[in-house]
C-alpha cells in the first residue's frame, strides 16, 4: 500500500475516534459528527485516488461517484425533511442499508472464491453475510414497527424456534465451507444462499416479537450488528480504516445495548434470541382509585409559585412537536425564579438519546438535561413534576408490582415529589400496553389534551398571573 494511502487511512481512523469521543457530550456532538465525516471523506479520497504506485483513478470511478452523488442527495433530502417523531425509523432504515452493503460485499466476493479457501478468509465473508443480512432484515422490520406498518408477532415457544434457527445458520455456514473447499465459490453457491435465506428468517423472527418500550434496545443491537458486519469487510479487504470504523460502531452499539438492557431490566441473552419484551401476557395487578383532572389555571399557579419544577419529556412531546413551547414555558418559569430541570430516562422515546436530541433542537441548555441516576435523588425536594407525554418510564408498577411486565425496570421516581401533573390526550395505556398506577395517585393531576396546546395554555396562564 502507498504510504500516502496509509496516512489517509490514519487520518480517517483518528477522525472516527475523535468524532465518537466528541459525540459523548451534547455540547460537542455536532462538531464530533463533522470531525467523523471529515475522517470518512479523507478515507474515501485515499481509496479512490491513491494506489500502490501513487496517484491513480480507481476502476469504475464513474459508477462509484454516481452512487456517492445519489446517496448524498437522497440522504440529505431525507435528513432535512424527516420529522423528529420519525427520526427513530429513519435511523433504523439507514442502519439497515449498512447491513445490506456488508451482505452485498460478501455475495460479490463469494463469486470469486477458489477451491481450498482458507478458514481465515471464509469467516469474514460468511460472518459479513450472516450479520449483515440479519441487520438489514431486522432493521427493516424495526422501521415498519416504529411507523406502525408492521405489528407485533409472537407464538408459543418462539424463543426455542429462534435458537434452532440460529444453530441452523451455523450448520449451513459449516456445510458451505466444506463445499467451498472442494468446488470453490460457484459450486457452493446453493449452500451460500441457503445460509443467507436462513439468516433472513432469523432476522424476521428476531424482531417480530419485540414491542413496547424495548425498541431502543433492538435499535442499539442492530446498530452494533452493522458495525461488526462492516468490520468483517475490513478484514476481508485488509482495509484498516474500514476495520476501525466497523469496530467502533460495533463496540459502541454493544455498549449501548448493555446500557439499554440495564435500563429496561432486560436480559441480553433474551434480546439475542429475539424475545425482548415478551412476557407471559400478564398486564400486572389491577389499578384501583380515581383520576383527578386539573385545569391549566391550577397547574400554572402551582408552577409559578414553586421553588423547583422538573419536566419529564416522553414520546408524546415529540408527537405533538411541543418542544419549543416547552422551552418557552421553562424560560418563563426561570424568569419567575423557579429552578427548572429536565429528567431524561435512558429509553424515553423510541431510540437512545431521542429526548436529548428533541430538546436540543429547541435550544434547551445541555446542563439542564439530567439523566435518571442523577435526578432521582432530587424528586423528594421537587415541588412540581410535569410529565409531558411519558408513560412507562414513570410507572410505579416497575417498583412495587411483581406481576407487571415492566417490574424491575429502573424508572424516574416522580411519585416521590410533592405534586405531579401529567399531560396526556387520554387515559390510554403507554407503549408497553399496561395501566399506569401513577395516574391514580392522590397527588397526581391529569391535564388532558394535545401536549402542545396544553403547554401553550400553561404559558399563557403563567404570563397572566
Amino acid at each position: 500500500m502507498n504510504h500516502l494511502q496509509e496516512i489517509a487511512y490514519l487520518i480517517g481512523s483518528v477522525g472516527f475516534v475523535v468524532g465518537l469521543k466528541m459525540m459523548g457530550k451534547a455540547d460537542s456532538a455536532r462538531k464530533g459528527n463533522l470531525v467523523a465525516a471529515f475522517g470518512m471523506a479523507v478515507a474515501v479520497i485515499g481509496t479512490l485516488f491513491i494506489g500502490e504506485n501513487g496517484f491513480y483513478l480507481i476502476p469504475n470511478f464513474g459508477l462509484i461517484m454516481g452512487a456517492i452523488l445519489l446517496g448524498t442527495v437522497v440522504g440529505t433530502l431525507m435528513a432535512k425533511r424527516v420529522q423528529m417523531t420519525a427520526m427513530p425509523e429513519m435511523v433504523s432504515l439507514f442502519n439497515g442499508m449498512g447491513g445490506l452493503a456488508a451482505a452485498l460485499i460478501s455475495i460479490i466476493e463469494w463469486q470469486h472464491i477458489e477451491p481450498g479457501i482458507s478458514l481465515g478468509k471464509f469467516i469474514p465473508i460468511i460472518a459479513g453475510l450472516i450479520i449483515g443480512t440479519v441487520s438489514f432484515v431486522g432493521s427493516i422490520v424495526a422501521w415498519g414497527k416504529l411507523n406502525g406498518k408492521i405489528g407485533d408477532f409472537r407464538f408459543a415457544g418462539q424463543q426455542y424456534i429462534n435458537a434452532i434457527v440460529l444453530f441452523a445458520i451455523i450448520g449451513a455456514a459449516a456445510v458451505t465451507y466444506l463445499e467451498a473447499i472442494v468446488s470453490g465459490g460457484h459450486g457452493s453457491l446453493p449452500f451460500f444462499y441457503l445460509t443467507m435465506g436462513v439468516a433472513i428468517v432469523y432476522g424476521l423472527l428476531f424482531v417480530f416479537p419485540i414491542g413496547g418500550a424495548d425498541m431502543p434496545v433492538v435499535i442499539s443491537l442492530l446498530n452494533s450488528f452493522t458495525g461488526v458486519a462492516a468490520a468483517c469487510g475490513g478484514f476481508l479487504y485488509e482495509n484498516n480504516v474500514m476495520l476501525m470504523g466497523g469496530v467502533l460502531v460495533g463496540s459502541a452499539g454493544t455498549i449501548l445495548t448493555v446500557v439499554m438492557c440495564k435500563a429496561m431490566n432486560r436480559s441480553l441473552t433474551n434480546v439475542l434470541i429475539g424475545m425482548a419484551g415478551s412476557s407471559s401476557g400478564s398486564s400486572g395487578a389491577a389499578v384501583t382509585g380515581s383520576v383527578r383532572e386539573v385545569q391549566a389555571t391550577d397547574v400554572a399557579i402551582m408552577m409559578k409559585y414553586a421553588q423547583k419544577v422538573v419536566i419529564v419529556p416522553g414520546y408524546g412531546l415529540a408527537v405533538a412537536q411541543a418542544q419549543h413551547v416547552c422551552h418557552e414555558l421553562e424560560n418563563i418559569l426561570r424568569e419567575e425564579g423557579v429552578d427548572v430541570k429536565y429528567a431524561i430516562h435512558p429509553v424515553a422515546g423510541r431510540m437512545p438519546g431521542h429526548m436529548n436530541v428533541l430538546l436540543a433542537e429547541s435550544n434547551v441548555e445541555y446542563d439542564k438535561l439530567i439523566e435518571m441516576e442523577e435526578i432521582n435523588s432530587e424528586f423528594a425536594t421537587t415541588d412540581v413534576v410535569l410529565v409531558v407525554g411519558a408513560n412507562d418510564v414513570v410507572n410505579p408498577a416497575a417498583k412495587n408490582d411483581p406481576t407487571s411486565p415492566i417490574y424491575g425496570m429502573p424508572i424516574l421516581d416522580v411519585d416521590n415529589s410533592k405534586q405531579v401533573v401529567v399531560l396526556k390526550r387520554s387515559m390510554k395505556s403507554g407503549y408497553a400496553g399496561i395501566e399506569n398506577a401513577l395516574f391514580f395517585d392522590p397527588k397526581c393531576g391529569m391535564l388532558f389534551g394535545d401536549a402542545k396546546d396544553s403547554l401553550q395554555k400553561l404559558v399563557n396562564e403563567v404570563k397572566a398571573l
